[in-house]
């Protein structure tokens, strides 16, 4: 009788212990981060936040950029899709609302959302509902390697218009220098010239009219122009030998290996580039500059006016409730100071730019205070479809099988076509 009495209060403590084991929660983490300094740093916030909620794991996975894109609207509608995945907001996110494969966190945030940057939230809020929140800004420039410029006796301060940008590829060239490294087989690195180009040539009137259907839409002057500006550039071969084959982490590495002297990219690249680099340690702060991207004269648009990104995390539908949790500690004052601190992100927390040491991120977030228009990437502003046609005529007109005429209709089309 003992014996079947110890038998049934081991079973029981078994059960018990089972329904504690089922009771833990897993909160999947899908990210694109490829800087192992950066992910070493979430590790450890993750880390941190299980030690203080017990029964609770944060699973991080990792996806490389394109793969991500490709398959993330087959991972959303799979049963066992990650609770946290990332975001550049735009159009992208809004299909993603209307599929409805995302949880409105709008409750969950109260309160916490007021110490965010009220331009980063609204980038992931939509009718006044929240989708996600943002965890960095970044700009789009050129980073330059102060070595090769002098080599060629360029002036990387004198490159104020697009006049200037021409003559010094031409300068440059003429010294046996490559110009310019990009990653051509990812496309997007390629959008960035036209993108900037219709920035600067018809500011935000331009692109707001092109949504409206207004003045040939994104098939009128202004982005017909930034392809043909596009052009001049593309007909001086700036780029490296191979540059369609190059997928964008090899540019960037090239670039930290001082075998190019630009490269058009993202503030975070000025980081990034070490990682990178076949050497692990690149072009050091006393090597590598930044110049804004070049006016357009008569252009409409501001010389103080951006392109980039307000990228963030988005929580999928029926997420257990510690995904919003854990995303309000992930962006927290403290976490975003840390990872300000480390020069990899310009912060959207309020308060946490304090943790910016280092000239050039200064500089950034500087850029981006005083900007009255940031231009989100078209790739994403545009959704994923348009985001697609822009990046492929963008990396034609780069390979020269595309006018710049027939590229512009070309997205036209296809805004007309998913609108």
């Amino acid at each position: 009788m003992r014996l079947l009495r110890k038998l049934g209060l081991a079973a029981t403590a078994w059960l018990l212990a089972q329904g504690a084991a089922m009771a833990d929660t897993t909160v999947k983490w899908l990210h694109i981060e490829v800087n192992p300094a950066q992910v070493k740093i979430w590790e450890e916030v993750a880390r941190a936040y299980e030690a203080s909620h017990p029964g609770v794991k944060i699973e991080m996975q990792f996806l490389e950029n394109e793969a991500y894109k490709a398959k993330l609207p087959t991972i959303l509608q799979s049963k066992d899709r990650p609770n946290i995945i990332y975001s550049w907001s735009g159009g992208v996110l809004k299909a993603q609302i209307e599929a409805d494969v995302l949880d409105d966190i709008t409750d969950q945030v109260k309160g916490y959302s007021d110490t965010l940057t009220p331009a980063a939230l609204a980038a992931f809020s939509r009718d006044g509902r929240v989708y996600g929140l943002p965890t960095a800004l970044s700009q789009v420039g050129f980073l330059y390697n102060k070595e090769l410029m002098a080599k060629a006796n360029v002036d990387p301060a004198s490159i104020k218009t697009w006049d200037d940008l021409l003559a010094a590829v031409k300068t440059l060239k003429a010294a046996g220098v490559t110009p310019i490294v990009v990653g051509g087989a990812d496309k997007w690195p390629l959008h960035f010239y036209w993108t900037h180009l219709a920035v600067r040539i018809g500011g935000k009137p331009a692109f707001d009219a092109a949504l409206r259907g207004e003045n040939g839409g994104f098939a009128g002057e202004t982005f017909q122009k930034s392809g043909e500006l596009f052009k001049q550039l593309v007909d001086l071969q700036p780029f490296q030998n191979g540059f369609l084959g190059f997928k964008n982490p090899q540019a960037v590495g090239y670039f930290g290996d001082g075998k190019a002297a630009m490269t058009l990219a993202i503030s975070s690249v000025y980081h990034l580039q070490r990682a990178l680099a076949a050497d692990k340690v690149g072009l050091g702060e006393d090597k590598i500059g930044w110049f804004d991207f070049p006016v357009v004269p008569g252009g409409k648009g501001a010389p103080s006016d951006t392109l980039g990104g307000i990228t963030g995390w988005l929580v999928t539908k029926g997420s257990p409730k510690e995904a919003v949790d854990f995303l309000k500690y992930f962006v927290s004052k403290d976490v975003q100071t840390r990872l300000a601190a480390g020069n990899y992100i310009i912060p959207v927390v309020k308060g946490a730019e304090v943790g910016l040491n280092n000239a050039f991120m200064k500089r950034i977030a500087d850029n981006l205070a005083k900007s009255n228009y940031h231009q989100n990437f078209y790739d994403q502003s545009l959704g994923p479809s348009v985001g697609r046609v822009v990046n492929d005529v963008t990396a034609e007109i780069a390979g020269g099988s595309m006018s710049p005429q027939d590229a512009a209709k070309a997205i036209e089309a296809a805004w007309k076509q998913g609108n």
